[in-house]
């Protein structure tokens, strides 16, 4: 069985969790947990979490030798990656099954990549 990264993409100017109370966080994350345990108790949860998306760098080696660190994630991008979760799949069809069910897509995108091992 495969494992696939499942990239949770979101824009921050419109969808970020500190406008929103804690009862509708809790709804949310609720949705999310509930969709994880139904994966997990098929055997297709690998791993994943949320990302905070106020820190992290961002690393490139620009050919002069040296490697520049810029405040990240991606602070020129337009979106974030807000969080992530491996699954397990025979194909990438039946991953994108799974993605096509996660609650995120009602905030973000969801991106689906094959794990190399």
């Amino acid at each position: 069985m495969n494992q696939y990264i499942l990239m949770l993409h979101h824009e921050p100017k419109v969808f970020h969790s500190d406008d929103l109370g804690p009862q509708q966080l809790q709804e949310i994350y609720n949705k999310y947990r509930a969709w994880r345990d139904r994966l997990a108790a098929e055997g297709r949860v690998a791993g994943g979490n949320k990302l905070d998306d106020t820190t992290g760098r961002v690393m490139r080696a620009n050919g002069d030798g040296k490697v520049h660190v810029t405040d990240g994630p991606f602070t020129e991008a337009k979106e974030v990656i807000g969080g992530f979760f491996v699954v397990k799949a025979d194909s990438y069809e039946e991953a994108v099954r799974i993605a096509s069910d996660c609650p995120h897509l009602a905030y973000g995108t969801v991106e689906v990549r094959l794990i190399q091992v």
